[in-house]
Order: C-alpha cells, then sequence, then structure tokens
C-alpha cells in the first residue's frame, strides 16, 4: 500500500516529499514514538489524533484516519532515520521545532517518561537537525502546556 512512499524513504538520496507524503510520514513517526515503550495507549492514540487536527486543520474522524494511516506505515517502514531525513527534507527548519513538540505531547501522553522515548526523541530531535537545547525547551513548552 505505502510502496512507494517507502521506497522514497529507502532511497540513497532523499527526495522532498509531498504534503500528503510529509503528513503521513510525521503520522507514522509520532506512532513510532508512540509504541517505543511497548505500552500504545489510548492517551497517546488521542494525542496523536489532536496533534494532527491541529497541525493540519483535520476533522477530529480526518485525524484518526491519518493516525490509521500512520500505524500501517509504522509497521512496515524502516528505521526512525530514514522517517526522520524525510521529515527534515518536507518540512522547513524553522518548523522543525514544532515537529518536536508534537512528538513530545506524544511520549508524554501517558503521563511518564520513559527513557525509550526519551532515547529516540533525542535522536529524532538531532536528525531533524534540532540541538538539545531547543528540543528540550519544546519539551517545557509541552509540560506547560504552551505548545
Amino acid at each position: 500500500m505505502f510502496g512507494n512512499l517507502l521506497s522514497r524513504l529507502t532511497a540513497p538520496q532523499t527526495q522532498p516529499l509531498s504534503d500528503e507524503d510529509a503528513r503521513l510520514s510525521l503520522a507514522a513517526l509520532l506512532v513510532r514514538i508512540a509504541r517505543s515503550d511497548g505500552d500504545y495507549a489510548a492517551a497517546e492514540m488521542e494525542q496523536i489524533d489532536k496533534v494532527l487536527a491541529r497541525r493540519y486543520g483535520l476533522s477530529p474522524f480526518e485525524a484518526t484516519a491519518l493516525r490509521a494511516q500512520g500505524e500501517e506505515l509504522e509497521r512496515e517502514a524502516p528505521d526512525t532515520v530514514r522517517f526522520t531525513r524525510a521529515i527534515k527534507e518536507a518540512v522547513p527548519y524553522e518548523e522543525r521545532t514544532g515537529v518536536i513538540e508534537a512528538l513530545w505531547a506524544i511520549a508524554l501522553a501517558d503521563g511518564e517518561r520513559d527513557s525509550e522515548e526519551d532515547s529516540i526523541l533525542r535522536m529524532a530531535a538531532n536528525f531533524l537537525g534540532v540541538n538539545d537545547r531547543d528540543s528540550a525547551l519544546a519539551r517545557q513548552r509541552v509540560e506547560t502546556g504552551g505548545a
């Protein structure tokens, strides 16, 4: 189903993604973060839906459908590095901290900070070109409800 997108994600030279593919890639990355601690909780699914709806102006139904597609893509997709590379190519630098905020919102949705989620988030931030300081500030904004 996602063969064309997966082949672009695994290509040695990544190409900029269409808006639709960038949305799907972000949804899959959000799902990957949520699943990284081995507990894909309902609170995390709801948070993914909220993030997608807010970021892309989607209805609740559309956000849930995009999350479901992201779940499928995440199961079939390669490593996290390729997700972040594709998103980095598709998202202007100034918007990448917003991507990190979205990732932190998912990681913290269950009320716990997990070492696996922290590790993947640090890696994703690095591959997105967002430094540790900006990632920490994004996390703080999410924790205080400012994001």
